[in-house]
């Protein structure tokens, strides 16, 4: 067994704690250290697969879309509801996956419930389709577009594919 499982991990989990706590003291620091070391190691053996980042400037580019779409679509909802129900066209997608592995796949699903007005709510028991609800969504085909082009090619770039971006 490794002495630091998931770098990676331990690092954000350092990170993460430090923020929460808004203090940078050497208490805190030692605790998120510690947090960040023992977290991973000892949740190990329910990682059913080694995650390995392909091409680490695309989950970049991945993550900065993400956070620009949540802040736009967080405008774009409180203008939609304010305006009335009658401005907004909600709609179920049955939206087909080009990923494969579990983990982009959880990371897409995750990915559209963080922006605001859409949700996921199922994964087809085969894997290959997940159910969207969009709280606004005139052109189905566009909504599905854009989630592919924007979340899931990304997500496939870093986690399945062995091709540059």
């Amino acid at each position: 067994m490794k002495l630091l499982p998931h770098p990676l991990l331990s690092a954000t989990l350092t990170l993460l704690w430090l923020m929460l706590q808004n203090s940078f003291d050497a208490g805190n620091l030692l605790l998120a250290l510690l947090l960040g070391w023992l977290i991973p190691l000892f949740s190990l053996r329910f990682w059913p697969e080694r995650v390995r980042i392909r091409h680490v400037a695309t989950l970049a580019r991945f993550v900065a879309v993400v956070l620009y779409d949540i802040a736009l679509a967080n405008v774009a909802v409180a203008w939609r509801v304010l305006r009335g129900p009658r401005h907004l066209s909600p709609a179920f997608i049955d939206y087909p996956l080009a990923l494969r592995t579990d983990l982009a796949i959880s990371l897409l699903a995750n990915t559209i419930c963080l922006t605001p007005g859409t949700v996921s709510a199922h994964l087809s028991a085969d894997r290959r389709r997940l159910l969207v609800h969009a709280l606004d969504a005139p052109d189905v085909e566009k909504v599905v577009a854009a989630i592919r082009a924007r979340y899931e090619i990304p997500l496939q770039a870093v986690f399945e594919s062995e091709e540059a971006c």
